[in-house]
């Protein structure tokens, strides 16, 4: 990690006096003898009705004020690359403004970054912590792909801010895709993947002794993305001559297969509405091409974070095949309970 300082923002709420310029700039030189810091310049303004906004300058970095009379708010922020914690400011603050409430925001200004999980559950937001952006870029087919280091997690693939896979608990998720499917019947000779571009599913077919997969990808480059920044997902996948790739729109691809091959269908798309009205739309080709006693499994998101699209998936499938059976595990990267829905070809 590359740290560059450290960050404070204090926002006084409820504040009822309208102090005077002199006021900050008093104060101002308080925190500055407190945190050991050196003013170089002061800039200041006063806005017309109301409002005030003072920077200054300092040897290592600034500190501000914005004052909001009408709605009672005094906004100070600190950055410091120097020695003392800029919160030293928050007690001298606390004292000098009279005040309902402060909400306190401290943050290192460094190498590492958060990124927003949009998963979260409402009122616990949570982030990744980044070490490091590994590849990040629009696809020719539209996907928007970045390759993290995350902290927790090692290596990940997010498609659309959304985290795909994570090398440290990738295993949890293909191993009980593939369990969902094998839990009602061991038969997998020859399996299809519709989507699933890390390569983990094909891996874990291989690893489960499937002689022939057929892979339908729509987006070569993230299948390349992958093999370059998450090989312990993917090698396997890239060496082995049990794996044909099929490249592009995988329910165009499916039209060429032959009647009744495929022992297992894995469907490794989005959770999403689109992706469940796409399976919809197309569910009578994937029935012809499975073998009777066959098993369909797609992956349909979390059921405690996204009840309707499980809901919503599971419809499609109980509609289309008479029955379905839901299977779940925990992957810790997700930081919920994921979901796999499966029925039988009868």
């Amino acid at each position: 990690m590359i740290k560059v300082g450290e960050h404070i923002t204090l926002d006084f709420l409820g504040v009822k006096r309208n102090y005077s310029s002199e006021f900050y700039e008093k104060v101002i030189y308080k925190i500055a003898k407190a945190a050991k810091v050196e003013i170089l310049n002061v800039a200041s303004h006063k806005f017309e009705p109301q409002g005030f906004t003072l920077v200054a300058l300092l040897s290592e970095s600034h500190f501000s004020f914005h004052t909001f009379p009408e709605r009672g708010v005094i906004s100070f922020d600190f950055f410091t690359c120097g020695k003392v914690n800029p919160k030293v400011a928050l007690k001298i603050l606390r004292n000098e403004i009279e005040h309902e409430r402060v909400v306190t925001n401290a943050f290192d200004r460094s190498s590492i970054g958060l990124y927003d999980d949009i998963y979260s559950t409402p009122g616990q937001k949570k982030y990744y912590v980044v070490k490091n952006v590994l590849e990040k870029f629009t696809s020719k087919v539209g996907q928007f792909v970045e390759v993290m280091d995350i902290e927790e997690f090692g290596h990940a693939l997010f498609i659309d801010h959304e985290i795909q896979v994570a090398e440290k608990d990738e295993k949890i998720y293909s191993s009980n895709f593939f369990k969902s499917s094998n839990d009602l019947s061991k038969k997998n000779n020859h399996v299809a993947i519709i989507g699933g571009g890390d390569g983990g599913v094909a891996r874990a077919c291989l690893e489960n002794n499937s002689n022939y997969i057929d892979w339908f990808e729509l987006d070569p480059e993230i299948v390349d993305a992958c093999y370059r920044h998450l090989p312990k997902i993917c090698s396997k996948v890239k060496k082995s001559n049990k794996v044909k790739t099929f490249w592009g729109d995988a329910f165009k691809s499916i039209k060429e297969i032959e009647n009744s091959k495929y022992d297992k269908i894995f469907v490794d798309l989005n959770d999403d509405q689109y992706c469940i009205d796409l399976a919809r739309k197309n569910m009578k080709g994937l029935k012809r091409i499975l073998k009777k006693g066959g098993i369909i499994t797609a992956q349909v998101g979390s059921n405690d974070k996204k009840p309707k699209q499980v809901e919503n998936w599971c419809k499609v499938l109980g509609k289309s095949f008479g029955n379905v059976k839901l299977s779940g595990a925990y992957i810790p990267s997700f930081d919920c309970n994921w979901n796999f829905a499966s029925s039988i070809m009868k």
